[in-house]
């Protein structure tokens, strides 16, 4: 059988487990285009319902129970009701619930932040596509230019998407790509553009481009060019900055001026950031007395209703101050670097094209023979294969993303994390046994 007869039997099998799934599902598209509101969530034939969840596990409405090694795309990085987060939520959700001014949590987390990340300022968002977004604005206003260089494979949010290059919904940004993981290519692309580029941003590790993890040169070489150029560099560690003490950047030996920030800090809630050189970020500064309004200078406006709600800055508190300190954050890399180890020690066993990349606790599988170093290498995966292992791994109680991703949490067990790797050994049993 090929993998491609193997993958529709695959989706009967799948159907046939999940016929309430499947109700919800046609239910949802009377509504919603799709039956959902995130692109990504949605896999042939349709995607799983989820009723709860503790812990590392979820159980969907069917009654199925999975280890959860997805982690909601790094956002779920306590596992699901963590009570040290909630409860501090809950009590000042108790006290007040939409402010419409300033209250004492934001001042906390911004120091919590600046600490942690060694930045000097630090202003909040809705999410890491919003941080973005005004990144790239600060860097605009400062540099008095339009031009914005980013990389293929690259994944800032929904309007920055240049997985498969620049997607036609995207921002209206004058946007050049370059080459991930090419140090020259990438200088050649910015003494091309330099005079015009206002910022060049860049993920420490492709996230939604398959988990590829930047060199360190490449990154060190990237961020001289552009200043070299007179452009900002924008780090965007929405997802990486969970990685280490002080996030990814910093074990690759670099720093941004700017660096955004999102996903897992939030605590479950909606949440994102950004952050890093005062001369930068204080163009927001509304100061009567030292800011640029006493100066006479132009102030760039950020407005948001929610940019402070009390539950995700409430939330953000919890998790910087008492769940994931430095210290955890360190301990999970180096778990999250075992796991993957274990992973590859798996594929090996048989004689499938696949592989594993990563860094920390963050990784994707392959199904290709050689790790992908960039966006093309993830391309020429073999779809099918990638398929049947996703629908493998569901069937025998394991969730992942369906491109592969899995992300290990604060809530995961050692057995949990057995029981994926067994998981995974007797799903690749079975594919090679077709």
């Amino acid at each position: 059988m090929s993998f491609s007869d193997a993958v529709a039997v695959a989706r009967r099998d799948f159907a046939d487990r999940n016929p309430a799934s499947k109700l919800h599902y046609d239910e949802a598209r009377k509504y919603m285009p799709g039956g959902h509101t995130r692109t990504v969530l949605t896999h042939a034939p349709f995607p799983l319902a989820f009723a709860s969840g503790h812990g590392a596990t979820l159980i969907d409405v069917d009654g199925h129970e999975y280890v959860d090694l997805l982690g909601d795309y790094t956002a779920g990085l306590l596992g699901h009701s963590e009570t040290r987060v909630l409860n501090k939520v809950k009590v000042a959700l108790d006290n007040n619930v939409s402010v419409g001014g300033i209250h004492p949590a934001e001042a906390t987390l911004a120091r919590l932040m600046c600490e942690r990340f060694d930045i000097d300022r630090v202003r909040f968002t809705n999410s890491g596509t919003e941080a973005n977004l005004m990144a790239i604005a600060t860097a605009m206003m400062a540099t008095k230019r339009t031009k914005i260089l980013a990389f293929m494979g690259g994944y800032h949010g929904g309007v920055l998407y240049f997985v498969s290059g620049v997607a036609p919904w995207n921002s209206p940004y004058d946007v050049v790509l370059a080459p991930y993981n090419d140090a020259e290519g990438t200088e050649r692309v910015i003494a091309e553009h330099g005079e015009s580029l206002a910022a060049v941003i860049v993920e420490p590790m492709l996230g939604s481009g398959g988990c590829v993890p930047a060199d360190a040169e490449f990154i060190r070489r990237t961020f001289a060019a552009a200043r070299a150029v007179g452009a900002v560099v924008i780090a965007d560690q929405v997802m990486t900055s969970r990685h280490g003490r002080r996030g990814m950047l910093d074990l690759l030996g670099s720093v941004a001026d700017i660096t955004t920030y999102g996903k897992y800090i939030g605590g479950g809630f909606s949440f994102g950031a950004f952050g890093g050189r005062a001369e930068l970020l204080d163009q927001f500064d509304t100061s009567v007395e030292t800011g640029r309004v006493a100066k006479g200078e132009m102030v760039i406006s950020h407005a948001g209703t929610f940019n402070n709600n009390m539950a995700s800055i409430t939330a953000g508190c919890a998790v910087l101050g008492e769940v994931f300190t430095a210290d955890v954050a360190e301990a999970h890399t180096a778990r999250g670097d075992e796991f993957r180890s274990m992973v590859a020690g798996v594929l090996a066993k048989h004689d499938l094209p696949m592989s594993v990349t990563g860094f920390g606790s963050m990784m994707s599988l392959h199904a290709s023979a050689e790790p992908p170093a960039d966006i093309l290498g993830v391309a020429h995966r073999d779809n099918d294969l990638q398929e049947l292992i996703f629908l493998g791994l569901l069937q025998r109680g394991v969730y992942t993303a369906a491109r592969g991703m899995m992300n290990l949490g604060l809530a995961h067990t050692d057995d949990q994390l057995s029981r994926a790797l067994d998981a995974l050994d007797d799903t690749l049993r079975a594919i090679a046994q077709k």
